[in-house]
């Protein structure tokens, strides 16, 4: 689905990504792990398209296409999907009204017919009531006052009614009690389907648990370092980020 050939990029002149290679196939789930200052995040930006993050070198590829010629919002139709580790506050919008507008934005792009008020309604709350979303929630400025497992939960909630090909979900877990976090992963588990990918990015083997990766990936100073199967997250976590990082000292 996803091909990362010799992936460079930064942001304000400094270099970050530095020849990162990744592929993940049409319905896996592949999770990367490293530790801080490793450039996790910034995959996760550059793949989404935010602006600032500078790519210098290398070729991404979706589903046949040129991902890093596309406009952000060509890539949200084209089925990619970033859950922030951040999720920003916006007040004066309405959580349901932006939920709709995006919804809409993407099915109208794709020269679907648009979601009627009722329709819309209906399935939002369907998923909500899957996630613990209160009707009341629905209804507040959107992540305004939330607490980080709210704001998860919205994410988890918008990623289910946009359905992407492609969900990249960075950092979901950080900030989430237990309660919380199987509420989020259960969603993934839900969402996971043979025409439908995942990259998860983690710091811990905790979410695995419940989010169970085809791959995993260790990254460390800008690049893949290793890679294996569920195992390996274990391996981390036992044995800490120290052995692999001599390998690029």
């Amino acid at each position: 689905m996803i091909q990362i050939r010799n992936l460079r990029a930064g942001v304000g002149g400094q270099e970050i990504l530095r020849g990162l290679d990744l592929d993940i196939g049409r319905g896996e789930v592949h999770a990367v792990m490293g530790p801080n200052g490793s450039g996790k995040s910034t995959l996760s930006y550059v793949l989404s398209g935010r602006e600032g993050y500078e790519v210098t070198d290398g070729v991404v590829t979706f589903e046949g296409r040129d991902l890093l010629e596309m406009e952000p919002n060509e890539r949200a139709v084209a089925g990619l999907f970033l859950a922030f580790q951040y999720p920003v506050e916006i007040p004066g919008v309405q959580m349901s009204n932006f939920l709709k507008t995006s919804l809409n934005a993407i099915r109208k792009a794709r020269g679907e017919s648009e979601m009627d008020a009722l329709e819309f309604l209906k399935k939002m709350r369907a998923v909500a009531r899957d996630l613990h979303i209160s009707d009341e929630m629905l209804k507040r400025p959107l992540n305004v006052g939330f607490s980080g497992g709210e704001k998860k939960r919205n994410e988890a909630l918008q990623m289910t009614l946009l359905e992407p090909k492609f969900a990249v979900l960075d950092e979901t877990d950080s900030g989430l009690d237990i309660d919380a976090l199987r509420v989020v992963a259960d969603n993934v588990n839900r969402l996971r389907s043979p025409e439908r990918s995942f990259l998860v990015i983690t710091h811990y083997q905790r979410l695995l648990d419940y989010i169970v990766p085809d791959r995993v990936h260790v990254m460390a100073k800008g690049r893949i370092i290793r890679s294996g199967g569920p195992e390996l997250a274990h391996e981390l976590e036992e044995k800490g980020y120290g052995a692999y990082l001599q390998e690029v000292a």
